[in-house]
């Protein structure tokens, strides 16, 4: 039961602040006379947030060193991130469970008990029961916005990108739930799946921008452009010849992600104009970090 219960955790500690953010940037993006969106966009942000809560608290001494130490839990702007947003939206956001991650401590000698066990199962019973009411709450807005029955200052093109995430997370917390354990993905589905979301990434930030910040745009545009020409060598690549892909995609990946570290220094220090909420910065940074980690452990698999 200890790979159920640290990849349960870690998983949630990742996955469960994105879901969080997710709502968070929903109603955000909700005129005030959507009354009914703007209540269910705040219900899935308090839902998410409280699991968010119950996870750290279980994970102290228990997820891996690598995890923590990734910047995919939080980053050095994540604190400051969430304090401009919050006094920028009126939303409200808890940031002690911030300053619970930053204390978390890697587990070395992992004691399972039943009751942990039992905690953990709990906790992705409620997850689970949040993440497909946030699925069909994404796609209810989604059509809505597609049938021009509603406005929203969010691309559609975001909305399916955050289902994508959304599903995968359930994906993930199902097997565990139901196998004890992840089947471990391809190296191209998993490329396929993460290059898409940094490609998406690139593109927002480009429409996001100011159209004065033109050397910002410049590069956000050629970020999208490589991600695009990696996606559709991926999709025909043999599983074989991967390897080199991916090494090419973990270099592009780096340079990426300090981009996204410039950037979110920039918004939050309040260098950049753009319409990024401060902590869609920070949201966009940790999900690189997540999927440097990932590429660098497939890397070494690898070698």
């Amino acid at each position: 039961m200890k790979e159920y219960i640290t990849l349960s955790l870690e998983t949630h500690l990742f996955f469960g602040r994105i879901m969080k953010e997710h709502s968070l940037f929903l109603l955000a993006g909700f005129p005030a006379k959507e009354t009914k969106f703007i209540q269910c966009a705040e219900q899935f942000r308090e839902e998410f947030e409280d699991g968010l809560r119950r996870t750290v608290k279980l994970a102290d001494g228990i997820v891996s060193e690598s995890v923590l130490h990734s910047g995919e839990v939080v980053t050095e702007f994540t604190g400051k991130a969430e304090c401009q947003t919050r006094d920028l939206t009126g939303i409200p956001i808890d940031v002690r469970i911030t300053e619970a991650e930053e204390r978390l401590r890697a587990g070395k000698r992992v004691m399972i008990n039943r009751e942990m066990v039992y905690h953990v199962r709990m906790l992705n019973r409620q997850m689970l029961c949040s993440l497909n009411g946030l699925i069909s709450f994404k796609e209810e807005v989604l059509k809505e916005m597609t049938s021009c029955r509603l406005y929203t200052t969010n691309y559609p093109l975001l909305i399916e990108h955050i289902l994508r995430e959304a599903k995968l997370y359930r994906q993930i917390i199902s097997e565990l739930e139901n196998r004890g354990r992840i089947s471990v993905p391809d190296l191209k589905s998993m490329e396929i799946f993460w290059n898409q979301i940094m490609m998406e990434h690139a593109q927002f930030i480009r429409g996001l921008l100011d159209p004065t910040e033109c050397k910002l745009i410049e590069t956000a545009n050629g970020f999208a452009e490589d991600y695009c020409r990696l996606l559709e060598e991926a999709r025909e690549q043999d599983m074989k010849a991967m390897n080199a892909l991916t090494a090419r995609t973990l270099q592009t990946t780096k340079q990426y992600q300090q981009f996204k570290t410039a950037g979110t220094e920039g918004i939050t220090g309040c260098e950049i104009r753009s319409i990024i909420l401060p902590l869609l910065a920070d949201h966009v940074l940790r999900e690189a970090n997540h999927y440097l980690r990932i590429l660098e452990h497939a890397q070494k698999d690898g070698d």
